[in-house]
């Protein structure tokens, strides 16, 4: 059997359990459901919830199936993926190293801790030197539209 056969097979099976799952919530009702889960029983919709996560693995175990072999069996595309991976890598440390951590009261009275600080603030500078990466490979490939 074909593994597209299988993927279809597996996709129809978690729709019809998703429009059963469905079915339920909308049979019991808005009220009822809010009633329920103010008393602490979220049991209707924990089984949609669980099948949404259950998706969610099958479709990244999927998608990193395929990726990895598509780049073994290209040498090629396996040396840039693994560059690209490595720069990315490098753009993260370099923000890490930028970032300072203190420890952060928050709103629930919970205290966050020096790293997850630090690990917040790599992840800030991290999205904006990609952003101005981003913006800079577009207005370079504009200026060289233009020349050209």
């Amino acid at each position: 059997m074909k593994i597209q056969t299988i993927l279809r097979i597996l996709v129809l099976v978690l729709g019809a359990i998703g429009l059963i799952l469905l079915g339920t919530i909308i049979a019991k009702g808005d009220d009822e459901i809010k009633a329920a889960a103010l008393g602490g029983d979220y049991s209707s919709v924990s089984p949609i919830i669980t099948l949404a996560m259950i998706i969610l693995v099958v479709v990244v175990a999927v998608t990193l199936i395929f990726t990895l072999l598509n780049l073994v069996s290209h040498p090629a595309k396996l040396k840039k993926a693994l560059l690209a991976i490595g720069v990315f890598g490098a753009i993260v440390a370099v923000a890490y190293a930028l970032s300072t951590g203190v420890e952060t009261p928050m709103k629930d009275g919970e205290v966050l801790s020096a790293s997850g600080s630090r690990w917040v603030g790599a992840g800030l500078r991290t999205f904006y030197i990609l952003a101005v990466i981003a913006i800079g490979a577009m207005v370079f490939s504009g200026i060289k539209k233009m020349i050209k």
